[in-house]
């Protein structure tokens, strides 16, 4: 039995990409842990994929949301997200003291993939199946490896690559893999990081946040309140709490002090997605 309250933050959006907020992210992590909290994340990277995808001149198009990942193409993902974003995530957290560990899901077999395809609905209103590439959804995940690491006091960093069964790579949806990864770890608070202030009834008044929801109300709000880009971050929120997650919030990236304020002042802010009565 643990003593220390576990949280896994989902790292992504413009909180990413401006390194002034990465520091600033970093050294709240770095205050959470040192205040007797176990710390994972799990970062996407969608801007740094598609800089390289150009560089190399590899076509890149999106089903559904997903990019398509071909064969040609997925090396070159990979080295985007490990190479460069995980890479660098781990050099500003090592340089303030707080001793990082990069990783995807193929280290140490912790998450295995199966492929993914996406369904898309026709005007008749039958779906058909679209091959999208090397995208994959997780079957499992074993935490041997990252219990193994926060228990010597590291700070584990996954980024949302993962090999099947039979050792074929896959890109997977960095929502959608946190929110696997929160389930299994048990966590205590599932943390995803937006450029907005959590989720709002009407996107232009900051007083519309829904700042409480339950698990059962959600399939009421989809597509009217939850739309868009919300839609995966609110899927990942519900794969957590049903694998096991105490609690997930949806939280302003762009507003690092939020991360101290929630988990260790406990103000109420963002919006908090629990499973009734627990």
């Amino acid at each position: 039995m643990r003593n220390k309250r576990r949280v896994l933050i989902k790292y992504g959006g413009n909180a990413m990409v401006d390194q002034e907020l990465q520091y600033a992210i970093f050294r709240q992590i770095k205050v959470i842990q040192e205040n007797g909290h176990q710390v994972v994340m799990v970062h996407g990277g969608g801007p740094f994929i598609q800089e390289v995808l150009d560089a190399a001149q590899v076509k890149s198009e999106f089903a559904g949301g997903h990019r398509i990942t071909t064969p040609e193409a997925l090396p070159f993902v990979e080295m985007a997200l490990k190479g460069k974003v995980n890479g660098q995530l781990v050099r500003i957290s090592n340089s303030i003291g707080l001793p990082a560990v990069g990783l995807s899901g193929k280290d140490g077999n912790t998450a295995i993939a199966t492929r993914r395809f996406h369904m898309e609905e026709n005007e008749d209103g039958t779906t058909s199946k679209v091959d999208i590439g090397r995208v994959g959804d997780l079957v499992k995940i074993d935490t041997t490896l990252p219990k193994m690491l926060l228990s010597g006091g590291y700070f584990p960093i996954f980024t949302c690559i993962a090999s099947d069964s039979k050792g074929d790579d896959y890109n997977i949806n960095a929502d959608m893999f946190a929110g696997h990864m929160a389930g299994a770890l048990d966590v205590d608070d599932y943390i995803v990081l937006t450029d907005v202030d959590g989720l709002m009834r009407d996107i232009q008044r900051i007083d519309s946040i829904v700042s409480e929801l339950f698990l059962d109300q959600i399939p009421g709000l989809l597509n009217k309140v939850i739309k868009g880009g919300m839609i995966p971050k609110v899927e990942s929120c519900e794969i957590a709490l049903n694998n096991g997650a105490g609690s997930a919030r949806i939280l302003n990236g762009t507003k690092p002090e939020q991360l101290s304020e929630c988990l260790l002042d406990k103000k109420k802010i963002g919006t908090t997605i629990t499973i009734r009565n627990k």
